[in-house]
């Protein structure tokens, strides 16, 4: 019991050397930690095009369904399914056989009515020979000219039956009425057609440029005219932005062609025929894609990252802002719409605001903090790894150092 005391002293001697906790005294120069870096954005005002995201359908510019227009046997197909197609380009052959025998009738009687227009017209010759004689009557002069006049009459008919059987010779080789796409053939060599039917053998569509049918509510096309008013340019071609199924942005951009001048009245919306450049063929008929169409521009806004923004329990959108004193505030905003990955701000916030996007964990307003602007945090990044190194070289030491206190 006796040496208890000196046992004591011994052991507070050794904390002292070993660097075990110390009293609260000695601890409170350690406490004091330097402000907390967070990274910011300095906002400026500006001009933001706001723009509304409308799903629709891609439809070909121009559709022609091939149908024979004369009756007969498919002989032969005379393009490749899939390929593109120019107009007059034969694409299915009718067995002409029984429309060759037609023109070949059609012929014999032209010929026919031109022998019977040659006797009337001699006929005719002699008769005004004898009147000038005074040999032929009136009535026989008279005779001759209306025989003359039908001859020429009989004629021009037979001539105007061999123009229709050559027609319909001619229709047995079915032509594109369209440059475009072929699609699949609906028949074969060997099937029988008949003139206009219901069925087509095969579809051309022409993809370059395409059409995109959307549609849009009848309050969002008014409130866009309005917007528009006295400057029709605006209306009638606005870049308009396509997003393709698989969310990839395409590369050509399209303008508003044309808007249905009714309103559904079951759904309340309005048509809008957008229409794009298709040189590489992308873009098909039926495919679902989404378009970005500019509705307005306002100005004097500010573009906030998302990230800053937060919500307090009534759902009020605030940020924290770093003043000139680096002295974190809260400011309360408000919230035009969203665009992409920002909001659009148009009360709230003033020219020169440094927002906090990154660190909002680690303060809160009032608090001071150092400053990042984010680009060049990014940048500074390396040079803060290599500064921790000292750090840890100096806790192995003190590591090292607790280690005969442990003995």
């Amino acid at each position: 019991m006796p040496h208890r005391p000196v046992r004591s002293l011994l052991i507070l001697v050794a904390a002292a050397l070993t660097g075990l906790p110390q009293p609260a005294s000695a601890q409170q120069g350690q406490g004091d930690r330097p402000p907390a870096a967070v990274t910011v954005v300095t906002l400026q005002p500006r001009s933001v095009t706001l723009t509304t995201t409308l799903p629709g359908r891609v439809a070909a510019s121009a559709m022609a369904e091939v149908r024979p227009q004369v009756a007969g046997i498919i002989t032969e197909e005379l393009f490749t399914e899939g390929a593109p197609v120019s107009a007059g380009d034969p694409l299915f052959q009718i067995d002409p056989a029984s429309y060759d025998a037609a023109v070949a009738q059609a012929d014999a009687a032209v010929a026919q009515a031109q022998a019977q227009l040659n006797a009337a017209l001699k006929s005719a010759a002699r008769v005004d020979e004898l009147a000038s004689r005074n040999v032929a009557s009136d009535a026989t002069k008279d005779d001759a000219d209306a025989a003359r006049a039908s001859a020429e009459a009989n004629l021009q008919a037979a001539q105007a039956q061999r123009d229709a059987a050559q027609i319909e010779r001619d229709r047995t080789t079915i032509r594109a009425r369209l440059s475009g796409e072929i699609g699949i053939s609906q028949t074969s060599p060997g099937a029988l057609v008949t003139a206009s039917q219901a069925d087509p053998l095969a579809v051309i569509r022409n993809i370059d440029p395409v059409n995109v049918d959307v549609t849009q509510s009848a309050a969002a096309l008014l409130e866009f005219r309005r917007n528009t008013a006295g400057r029709e340019e605006d209306y009638r071609d606005p870049t308009v932005v396509l997003t393709l199924a698989d969310g990839s942005t395409f590369d050509q951009t399209g303008s508003l062609k044309a808007a249905e001048p009714s309103v559904d009245e079951q759904t309340g919306v309005v048509v809008l025929r957008m229409q794009f450049a298709n040189p590489d063929k992308l873009l098909l008929p039926g495919m679902y894609v989404q378009v970005e169409l500019p509705t307005r521009t306002i100005d004097d806004v500010f573009v906030v990252p998302q990230e800053a923004v937060t919500r307090d329990q009534r759902g009020t959108a605030t940020v924290l802002v770093v003043g000139p004193d680096n002295v974190v505030a809260s400011k309360t905003l408000n919230i035009v719409t969203d665009q992409g990955a920002d909001w659009i701000v148009d009360d709230g916030l003033a020219a020169g605001d440094r927002v906090i996007v990154a660190g909002l964990q680690k303060t809160a307003a009032g608090a001071t903090v150092t400053p990042q602007e984010r680009g060049a945090a990014a940048e500074g990044t390396a040079p803060a790894a290599e500064g921790a190194a000292p750090a840890t070289e100096a806790e192995a030491s003190a590591a090292e150092g607790e280690a005969p206190a442990a003995d």
